[in-house]
């Protein structure tokens, strides 16, 4: 009995750790984010290691900002996504975090313990690419080109996205594993359809 006992919690802990995280943090989010599908064309610092950026874990209430929002990334407010409690003008977690774009930005908030969030870079006068997709939708006018990582094992449920915008590049990523907010890419089309209606503003 006791071996069953024993062989039963064995099987157990086994399950528990058979889930494949990156660079074994156990914040889902900022791994992928680090370790970004887009590619790294156009780099304004080519000794850039993006590995090695920080995570974002904090509230968005209280979460540093580094330097002052670019304006592309002022197009999107914490009011165009769906997780709840943030006001329109609390700034994103995080701004200029990348230095292969000329704009980056993420929103980041924890949902049930469960981090949540959205990114946006945007490259000047070069489209962003990635190196396979899902499909594409047309989406106002726009080819967006998405990749659907949900069924992957190595990252968390996430949504890739990459659209001409401005005379650049727009790269969306959408990270939920909470499934309360919808499916990612439908997320990040969403959040494609916001910044194109003020690609012009």
């Amino acid at each position: 009995m006791r071996r069953l006992v024993l062989l039963l919690a064995v099987l157990v802990l086994a399950s528990g750790c058979a889930r494949v995280t990156v660079e074994g943090s156990p914040v889902a989010q900022a791994p992928l984010d680090a370790s970004s599908p887009f590619d790294q064309e156009g780099s304004t610092d080519p000794s850039t290691d993006p590995s090695t950026e920080p995570s974002e874990s904090e509230d968005p209430e209280t979460a540093p900002v580094d330097g002052e929002i670019t304006p592309n990334c002022a197009k999107l407010k914490w009011t165009d996504l769906p997780y709840p409690g943030a006001k329109a003008e609390t700034p994103p977690t995080q701004i200029n975090y990348d230095s292969t774009f000329e704009e980056s930005c993420r929103w980041m908030t924890k949902i049930d313990d469960v981090e949540v969030g959205v990114s946006l870079r945007f490259r000047d006068s070069r489209q962003i690419k990635i190196e396979r997709t899902t499909g594409e939708w047309d989406v106002k006018g726009h080819k967006v080109s998405y990749l659907d990582r949900t069924g992957e094992q190595e990252v968390e449920p996430s949504c890739v996205l990459t659209l001409p915008y401005n005379g650049g590049g727009l790269g969306i990523i959408v990270i939920d594993s909470t499934g309360k907010f919808g499916g990612v890419c439908d997320q990040g089309r969403k959040v494609a359809e916001v910044m194109i209606d003020r690609e012009a503003s």
